[in-house]
């Protein structure tokens, strides 16, 4: 990953067929934070003869190889000033420039804050060059990339900090405007989906931009459409058709004990209290008093009509637990404090928890209270668990997710919300769901090997998924209140890499520049290999690979492609070139395949697995499906997308 060589060697060791898929560090035994940088979306370290990208850092000698090597489709990033830097046309001048902000062209209302300002060189840029970012007041280069023959340089004023991107947010996307494209592809990313922010948004549009990134499933807010409305029914049905064709699957996400505005409105009478018996309308959220049983079933009446109304593919019972992150530290925002509650605790314990907040405040006997409100969480989720599950004997494909705030990494989480994941784990096991944790606020502010820690407090299980919070932070963090750029793709990469699926929250936060790459961050691959014109790809959940034209997968021809990326299963696949082959082909499958071949009739056999009823697109309608072996008319979604059945099947398709 890291040597110092003679360029007119490595120009001679440069193989004709090594492509901008790896790269290589020439330094001085220094890689600074590039591995992750250019790792967070799949390039991977190469030895220096078998690489397309190299990283130039301030100590390497110039030569002119190194322009030839970019005619002839290098890909070559410098830092600061250098005498290759000099080759290149990036000449240092005598004046300076103090730089605590930028702006980059790729996102330039957000500003790029420096944790701490330098006084840096103004330099000067040839003009074939497009400057990407520069100082925010005196407009001096920071960032600047240029064609040139078959590759391309990227330049930046100054080293890329510690962490990788505390300085320069958009390194990754430059990349890409330069022509380099990231090696794999996932198409297992789940996303939220809040409609008060979409309503003017086409919803085929969208569909397509959620496929294009990776969007395996959208969490849609159920609450706004928890009481029927003509219009309002309407929009989410014609969204969850516009996801269906492309192969997306929709699933309900609840927030109770918010139910909706109207249920709020209308039942004053069951609203949720806090601990200064003040009703609990706690920043968005409205909460109610779930525990009162004339509120239970009229809220389980609502969520079954809701679920049997609109086509969904599975419910998320997110965040059914307490109020605040503050705990009973803040009276103002504590919960539940209802009669019900507080009746249920004064029978078992004989104490009103009222009495718990006079002042001065007996911790002591505070405990217990807590450990009986952490209790009534997981009863709570168990209880609505079993009530979402009543709906499967209509919906026998319905899945079930269950959303948990993390307590084992930030274990303060227990008592300022009641969340026990040891306490609720065992749901998972139990019900078959998954079991998608969110990392707290408390700790947003960290970098993304946290989901690596996180992770290792989990059992090892496909059940495991782990929740991305893409939003304004209120940390002083650096160098963006929200996350972009590099440092969101670093996140979704480290938490793809140790856990078996990640959800984005919430779609809408996503910034423009950032979607195109979030394919490429979520891929997991531990093993890639270039041998001639093979590729030897290994993967634990499977994985796209850019390709254009025919192919064979393990020597056979293969139907999991559309025309840009070759979907493989997972374990370690051998893909090579082949003439061009019709006929049928699945272009995306939101299952988890586990094989696939083309028959001689030209029929595309694959077995999968899939804890919700899976969508396979197909390149043209198919004209008959058999599962395990029976044909069944195709249920069709659009014209090109099938639905299939939940669990482990063998499917035929002609």
């Amino acid at each position: 990953m890291r040597s110092l060589l003679s360029v007119a060697l490595l120009a001679a060791a440069l193989p004709a067929w090594a492509s901008p898929t790896t790269f290589h560090i020439v330094s001085n035994n220094n890689p600074g934070p590039w591995p992750e940088i250019l790792g967070a979306v799949g390039f991977r370290a190469a030895a220096v003869n078998q690489a397309g990208i190299f990283v130039l850092r301030a100590d390497v000698p110039g030569s002119t190889d190194w322009a030839v090597r970019v005619e002839n489709g290098a890909f070559v990033i410098l830092e600061g000033e250098s005498a290759v830097a000099e080759l290149f046309g990036f000449r240092q001048s005598s004046v300076n420039v103090r730089v605590a902000s930028l702006t980059d062209t790729h996102l330039p209302q957000v500003p790029v804050i420096w944790q701490t300002a330098q006084e840096l060189p103004r330099f000067e840029v040839p003009a074939s060059a497009r400057i990407v970012a520069k100082e925010r007041w005196t407009g001096a280069p920071l960032v600047a990339g240029m064609r040139s023959g078959k590759g391309a340089v990227l330049w930046l004023a100054t080293a890329p900090g510690e962490r990788g991107y505390e300085r320069y947010p958009y390194l990754l996307q430059a990349l890409a405007d330069l022509g380099l494209d990231p090696p794999f592809r996932s198409a297992r990313l789940w996303a939220f989906f809040d409609s008060a922010y979409r309503l003017r948004a086409d919803s085929d549009y969208l569909a397509r931009r959620w496929r294009a990134a990776g969007i395996a499933a959208l969490h849609v807010a159920a609450w706004h459409f928890f009481e029927p409305d003509a219009a309002g029914d309407v929009y989410l049905r014609d969204l969850i058709s516009a996801c269906h064709r492309q192969g997306i699957l929709v699933y309900g996400w609840l927030e109770l004990p918010h139910v909706s505005e109207k249920f709020w409105d209308d039942h004053p009478e069951w609203r949720e209290q806090t601990a200064l018996q003040q009703d609990a309308q706690l920043d968005w959220r409205k909460l109610m008093n779930l525990r009162n049983p004339g509120c239970f079933q009229a809220v389980a009446a609502g969520v079954q009509a809701l679920i049997g109304r609109f086509d969904w593919d599975g419910v998320n019972l997110a965040e059914l637990y307490f109020e605040s992150l503050e705990g009973a530290a803040n009276p103002a925002r504590f919960t539940p404090m209802n009669r019900d509650v507080r009746d249920e605790y004064r029978r078992t314990h004989n104490v009103d928890p009222l009495d718990l907040f006079r002042a001065p405040r007996d911790e002591a006997a505070l405990r217990p209270f807590l450990d009986y409100r952490a209790d009534l969480a997981r009863r709570m989720q168990s209880e609505w668990v079993s009530e979402i599950e009543k709906s499967r004997r209509s919906h026998p494909d319905l899945d079930v997710v269950l959303t948990h705030i993390d307590d084992r990494f930030d274990r303060t989480m227990r008592d300022a919300l009641g969340a026990d994941v040891t306490a609720s784990w065992p749901l998972a096991d139990k019900h078959g769901l998954t079991f998608l944790v969110e990392d707290p606020a408390t700790v947003w502010n960290l970098g993304p090997q946290r989901y690596a820690e996180i992770a290792r407090r989990y059992p090892k299980s496909e059940r495991l998924a782990v929740d991305i919070n893409v939003v304004e932070r209120y940390q002083d963090v650096y160098p963006t209140r929200q996350q972009t750029g590099t440092e969101l793709f670093a996140l979704v990469h480290q938490a793809a890499t140790a856990f078996p699926r990640v959800a984005l929250y919430f779609e809408n936060s996503i910034q423009a520049p950032d979607w195109k790459l979030l394919s490429a961050a979520a891929a997991t691959v531990t093993r890639a290999e270039q041998m001639g014109s093979r590729r030897v790809v290994e993967s634990p959940r499977g994985v796209g690979i850019p390709w254009r034209g025919g192919v064979l997968v393990d020597g056979e021809p293969w139907p999991v492609r559309d025309d840009s990326v070759v979907w493989l299963p997972p374990g370690t696949h051998v893909v090579e070139p082949a003439p061009e082959a019709g006929g049928l082909h699945i272009e995306t499958f939101n299952g988890e395949m586990t094989s696939a071949h083309v028959q001689r009739s030209g029929a595309v056999e694959f077995a999968y697995r899939s804890s919700a009823r899976a969508l396979a697109v197909l390149n043209r309608k198919p004209a008959r499906v058999l599962i395990d072996g029976a044909e069944r008319p195709p249920e069709l979604m659009g014209e090109q997308t099938i639905a299939l059945p939940r669990g482990q099947h063998v499917v035929t398709i002609q």
